[in-house]
């Protein structure tokens, strides 16, 4: 296990990196998603298999779901839009793809050896975790839906186009 861990925390310490190092936001987008599943992978290692998908679904299916909305509804225009076919050329998904592919290979073989966790840790149940989300950090994460939703509300309007009107009379009255 602990080559598998290793793996895992070499994935995620590169991808992290080039996220940091990237120019292009969905290029750090991509390399974000490849972090997040190596995250996961960990999560799984060490016998936390309810984090490890909560890690999948929630990061890096809905949050990354959200910034490319939130990326789209920018609609910078024809320009960004030929540089974005530019960019996403076939060899710019390969070593993304390929990192995936190495988690997959590993958390497939993780899987296969069907091993009990290290000692002394023992599985958390998704109520377990359920209550100790709604009970004493209830404020917590409440405050966090609502620091989403204003981040939505924040992105519809920097998104949206304002029609430019000169004056009044230039108006059109087609009613």
């Amino acid at each position: 296990m602990n080559i598998a861990f290793y793996i895992a925390a070499a994935i995620s310490i590169f991808s992290t990196v080039m996220v940091i190092t990237r120019f292009n936001i969905m290029h750090a987008l991509l390399y974000l998603i490849v972090s997040l599943l190596s995250v996961a992978v960990i999560f799984y290692l060490y016998g936390a298999p309810f984090m490890a998908a909560l890690e999948v679904i929630i990061y890096a299916g809905a949050i990354m779901v959200l910034i490319i909305f939130f990326v789209m509804m920018l609609n910078l225009g024809p320009e960004t839009t030929r540089n974005e076919k530019q960019w996403l050329k076939p060899g710019m998904w390969m070593l993304p793809a390929l990192l995936c592919l190495i988690l997959l290979i590993e958390l497939a073989y993780l899987i296969a050896q069907n091993k009990a966790p290290a000692t002394g840790i023992t599985p958390v149940a998704p109520k377990e975790v359920g209550r100790s989300l709604f009970g004493p950090y209830i404020l917590a994460v409440e405050l966090s839906a609502m620091l989403l939703m204003a981040g939505i509300v924040g992105a519809y309007h920097l998104g949206r186009q304002k029609k430019k009107i000169l004056h009044r009379f230039f108006e059109s009255n087609a009613s």
